[in-house]
């Protein structure tokens, strides 16, 4: 499997925090599974972290440095489809995931259920 993880499972794994599921944690530690987190997803997170709503306990670049996710950089392409997505959700770093998936073949890991309206597969990581 080929897996973009959003960036709250993204968070969750990050966390070992319960809301991952069962599912979702072994779809992204399963060794035949290419696991990517967009850099929009490392983006948001340092946002939060900044305006003090998140906390990790280790920065979100030296976990990806660690191997197991791989950063899927923004491409052209990407924002060019991220423009054109129908309006069925507002957030921009969200669409950006949408568009990617699209691009790039990828399964969406994400526990936001608005993002199912889209045309892209999509894993719920709650389960």
């Amino acid at each position: 499997m080929r897996l973009l993880i959003d960036s709250a499972a993204l968070i969750w794994w990050f966390a070992d925090d319960a809301h991952l599921g069962p599912d979702a944690t072994a779809a992204i530690e399963d060794p035949g599974t290419e696991a990517y987190a967009s850099v929009a997803s490392v983006w948001e997170i340092g946002i939060k972290q900044a305006r003090g709503k998140l906390a990790l306990d280790v920065p979100v670049p030296e976990i990806m440095e660690a191997g197991l996710i791989n950063a899927l950089p923004i491409e052209m392409a990407h924002a060019v489809v991220a423009a054109d997505l129908p309006r069925h959700h507002a957030d921009p770093f969200d669409r950006m995931l949408v568009a990617q998936a699209q691009v790039e073949g990828l399964v969406l890991l994400t526990p936001d259920a608005a993002l199912r309206r889209y045309e892209v597969p999509v894993m719920d990581a709650r389960t």
